[in-house]
């Protein structure tokens, strides 16, 4: 819990790594992803640095990797994710991946062009035969007599041949037969007849088979054509026509015979063809098996080598060019693991001289660390996205795990509402192992699944406050007996039946004895959704508690700031900054409410028509003035009032010149020597002993040493060229920021009362307009009403009481989280420690 309630101390190290075992460390250090390297060749490109090489090849390799996931793809195969996460290769194993990964290319480019051929050439077959089959049905000459006849499928034409017809063909006829893609028959036939009328006899049938388009991959129809003409330029036109419209031309032999034995010798070949495509292809699954098996390993392998070289490459040389520098950011407590690390990566080397890590000072600012598990990495992720916190102040993530939900709930206060919203963070919860659930694409989904923690509190909280409310689907329970009593009321009025006639609605009256028996045990009284003042009672219970809630949570985030103060060693800033932000925030909120306490406290129903108007004596506490209408709560109120104004007036100088005149008075002091006041020695984390590195360092250097100021943009107070108009400027805006603030703050708490009263009336709209309307139907007819109309009641609130409320209040009470609470103490003006790690998710 220490890391969640501020960032990890992180200090500044260098890394000595031998040349041998550099490679070796730096695999060892991803693995755990411990540290966060620091570029020591900033002006170097990235073609010149020492490691360029090896970072080519591995993008070589990727290459390699891409064509052979394309194969897989194409093949209708998806490889999986890798079992287990292999460690890097070393620079043999990595050449026999680089080898046996472009083998595999090449097999699949042999084995993939071979199918290809094989298959235009079986599907050219098919077509040839196909084309002598239906020219058949057209050139073939007619039975002799007595034979059977033959039959005719396609045409009632005679025959092309018939001799009958020679006696009126002076010329050969020439045929042209081939197929062609279905959307250009029409075109191809008007050019035909323009092109060479009254010369020529075409014929289109369908394939009976459809087959692939080799230009496009698609299963089409092809359309057989088979052209008869004269002469030999018509027969050239026709050839150029097929050539321009792509037609595939096949011979077509001239006598009966010949076909025959064509056909024969087709359907032979055919065979072969398919009997070698089927080996090639049985051939192709086992290297495409062999791909899916090692490409997932071979692809995080290669990864991880690249991204050691790129770290390599931020490394710089020593003078005798056989040790690596690097310069890491690494949490204290890490250092011990570090320097496991690099034993670990000298031992798999093989090198006789081990690596180490040493701490050295620094004046910047270390990055942020805070450590997150799947429960708290939701509520972490609504803080950074306001702000990454600086180094080690305050986080207000643990807070919010508890403060988020429940003003979410006040603003959702509802049991089935909850309900349902809790089952669904249950359900992700429960299952949240399952990879369907992990590994979608949607980014809506993944939002809503890696804050399945925060929806869960933020469901159970909304069945808290809608018990508190005594709501369920915007209806009244009845969970204990209620405690109004109507018929104590009636036996101690003087109601008849004409005046219980003429009047529907009647008042209770607390006054009497007996009819108001004492407080519900748990929320609201049932019996107040049967009132016509529901609207006026809840009105005013949920604006003063919205008003008490946010003074409460704002009150919360000023005493925050103290354990900032305290930890840079500010202390100066508890007295001259949180004292008089805590006196005007309590002088004039918190007396706020008091008012509201002791009025609950003071008055009864008896003489509540007396009570006095809290909001006047607030109006007049400003004025200096009274009211003699509104009378006062207790005695003495206007002295008190005025002390307490006062008091509030008095703290905004001190709040805005406090500071400023304190630093201005430290910088023309005489300086000492020593250490300063704000500063520590630093430590080492084994021993507890000074580090032998840092002696004779000057102590502010270190940033372990002097805890900077996190709202003074890194400075420390003891800069030696302190800007003492910047900092009078920056203290103004946030004494006005405070002030003006807590004014706007604390009616901006009203959105809790607000959205409250809107769920609650717009679940009560939806029940009365969708919902009831099936329960006004007679005998059957209502059940079978009721079916539809259930439905549409839950489409629409989970449509729009869950999905849409449920994000306005999300919303809601993240701004009031962002703007109204952190503001107080809360800066979030640093940046994340990314460290080195193979996992894809280190740095975020």
């Amino acid at each position: 819990m220490g890391s969640m309630f501020r960032s990890e101390e992180v200090c500044l190290a260098q890394l000595f790594l031998q040349s041998a075992s550099a490679y070796s460390c730096i695999s060892e250090l991803g693995e755990r992803g411990l540290l966060e390297f620091r570029d020591l060749n900033p002006k170097v490109s990235p073609f010149q640095r020492r490691f360029v090489g090896e970072v080519r090849r591995c993008e070589e390799m990727e290459k390699t990797f891409t064509f052979l996931q394309q194969e897989l793809r194409g093949a209708g195969r998806v490889p999986g994710p890798c079992p287990e996460s292999p460690r890097a290769p070393v620079a043999r194993e990595a050449l026999r991946v680089q080898e046996q990964s472009e083998q595999l290319a090449q097999e699949l480019r042999e084995v993939t062009r071979n199918r290809a051929s094989l298959r235009g050439r079986l599907r050219d077959l098919r077509q040839y035969l196909h084309v002598l089959r239906e020219g058949q049905r057209f050139t073939s000459l007619p039975a002799p007599l007595g034979s059977p006849p033959r039959p005719r499928v396609l045409s009632d034409r005679e025959p092309i041949l018939d001799p009958s017809l020679h006696q009126h063909l002076e010329r050969k006829i020439n045929f042209v037969a081939g197929v062609i893609h279905p959307w250009r028959v029409t075109a191809f036939e008007r050019l035909l007849w323009r092109a060479c009328r009254g010369y020529l006899v075409a014929s289109f049938v369908e394939m009976p088979e459809p087959m692939e388009d080799p230009a496009t991959g698609e299963s089409i129809t092809w359309v057989i054509f088979l052209i008869s003409y004269w002469g030999e330029q018509i027969g050239q036109k026709i050839h150029k026509i097929s050539d321009c419209f792509h037609c595939q031309v096949y011979p077509y032999p001239e006598s009966e015979a010949s076909r025959t034995d064509t056909i024969t010798g087709l359907h032979s070949q055919i065979q072969d063809l398919s009997v070698v495509l089927e080996e090639t292809e049985q051939y192709l699954a086992q290297v495409l098996d062999k791909v899916a098996l090692v490409l997932p390993t071979w692809r995080v392998q290669v990864q991880k080598m690249k991204a050691i070289y790129l770290i390599l490459n931020q490394c710089s040389f020593d003078v005798t060019e056989k040790c690596l520098i690097a310069e890491v950011w690494c949490p204290v407590r890490d250092l011990t693991q570090v320097q496991d690390a690099l034993r670990q990566g000298s031992y798999q080397s093989g090198s006789s001289v081990e690596c180490f890590v040493q701490r050295v000072p620094t004046s910047e600012s270390p990055p942020t660390l805070i450590r997150t598990n799947k429960f708290t990495a939701g509520f972490q992720s609504i803080v950074d996205a306001y702000g990454v916190a600086s180094y080690q102040e305050v986080n207000p993530a643990p807070y919010a795990i508890i403060t988020f939900p429940f003003i979410f709930a006040i603003m959702f206060g509802d049991v089935g509402h909850g309900l349902l919203m809790f089952l669904f963070a249950l359900w992700m919860v429960l299952y949240e192992d399952s990879p369907r659930l992990r590994q979608g694409t949607n980014e809506i989904w993944l939002m809503f699944f890696e804050g399945r923690y925060l929806i869960l509190l933020m469901g159970a909280f909304s069945i808290y406050t809608g018990f508190i409310y005594n709501e369920c689907f915007s209806k009244a329970t009845t969970i204990f007996p209620s405690a109004w009593s109507v018929a104590t009321m009636a036996n101690h009025s003087s109601w008849s039946s004409e005046y219980l006639a003429t009047h529907p609605s009647l008042t209770l009256d607390p006054n009497v004895t007996g009819v108001f028996r004492g407080p519900y045990p748990f929320g609201i009284d049932p019996i107040w959704s049967l009132a016509t003042n529901h609207l006026n009672f809840l009105n005013s219970f949920k604006m003063k508690m919205s008003v008490v809630l946010g003074i409460v949570h704002m009150g919360f985030g000023v005493v925050l700031g103290v354990f900032n103060h305290l930890h840079f060693k500010q202390r100066h800033r508890l007295v001259l900054e949180f004292l008089p932000e805590m006196i005007f925030l309590l002088a004039l909120f918190g007396y706020l409410v008091f008012l509201i306490f002791y009025k609950w406290i003071k008055f009864s129903a008896a003489d509540s028509r007396v009570a006095p108007s809290i909001l006047i004596h607030f109006i007049d506490m400003f004025l200096f003035t009274s009211n003699a209408e509104n009378l006062p709560l207790y005695p003495g109120q206007v002295l008190v009032q005025t002390v307490l104004v006062v008091l509030a007036l008095a703290s905004v100088p001190v709040l805005l010149l406090g500071t400023p005149l304190y630093q201005w008075c430290r910088q023309r002091a005489p300086r000492t020597g020593g250490l300063t006041a704000g500063a520590v020695p630093v430590q080492l984390v084994a021993t507890g002993e000074q580090e032998p590195l840092l002696e004779g360092q000057e102590a502010g250097n270190s940033v372990n040493a002097t805890k900077e100021d996190v709202e003074s943009g890194g400075h420390s107070p003891d800069a030696k060229h302190l800007d003492f108009a910047e900092i009078f400027m920056h203290q103004a805006i946030h004494t006005i920021e405070y002030c003006l603030g807590c004014v706007s703050n604390t009616a901006s708490y009203l959105r809790l009362w607000a959205l409250s009263l809107a769920h609650a009336q717009l679940s009560e709209v939806l029940w009365t307009m969708v919902m009831r309307n099936g329960f006004v139907g007679l005998s059957y007819v209502g059940g079978v009403v009721l079916v539809p109309v259930f439905a549409a009641f839950a489409v629409l609130t989970v449509a729009i009481l869950l999905v849409m409320e449920g994000l306005s209040a999300f919303l809601h009470a993240l701004r009031l989280h962002w703007v109204e609470f952190q503001n107080k103490f809360y800066v979030g003006a640093g940046y994340k420690l990314c460290p080195f790690a193979f996992a894809p998710d280190a740095c975020e």
